[in-house]
């Protein structure tokens, strides 16, 4: 668990990392540089999930040495199913990040939504349901690898 308190925003108790795939974790089905390390890292505090439609069908592999659950949805309902994993977690208790269409009302329902945009670019619906928007994914784990950075840039 990591415990986050931002002055005008709230206070929250982050005990699930919930994290889109293709776009957000990986271009093109692979997965990106330093993300595996990266979310390994963040599993000893969190319970990291991924949950993606798999485009590419390249999840499995990519993540086979990442301490996640990965969830593969069907091609109907993305959006509404992404948020009711959330909203099943407890969503006062999730950060997500995503950068797809289908990822809108994840960030939405999460105590924390960041949008991302990497090469895949980011749903303009997905930035405005975001608090924070971020260039990288590196740049946006680093954000609960050290979560001061989360207060500067979230308080009120």
């Amino acid at each position: 668990m990591i415990e986050i308190s931002v002055p005008g925003f709230k206070s929250i108790s982050v005990e699930h990392l919930v994290l889109d795939y293709n776009g957000t974790l990986a271009i093109d089905g692979m997965l990106l540089a330093g993300v595996g390390p990266t979310l390994n890292d963040l599993a000893r505090h969190l319970s990291v999930h991924v949950i993606t439609a798999d485009t590419f069908g390249l999840a499995k592999e990519g993540l086979k040495d990442v301490m996640a659950k990965l969830t593969v949805l069907g091609s109907e309902n993305q959006a509404e199913a992404k948020r009711e994993y959330v909203r099943a977690l407890g969503q006062e208790n999730v950060v997500s990040i995503g950068n797809g269409r289908n990822d809108r009302l994840m960030l939405e329902a999460s105590a924390i939504g960041i949008a991302l945009i990497q090469a895949e670019g980011a749903a303009a619906a997905t930035c405005q349901a975001a608090d924070i928007v971020c260039l990288s994914i590196l740049d946006a784990l680093a954000l609960l690898q050290k979560p001061k950075r989360l207060i500067a840039t979230l308080r009120g």
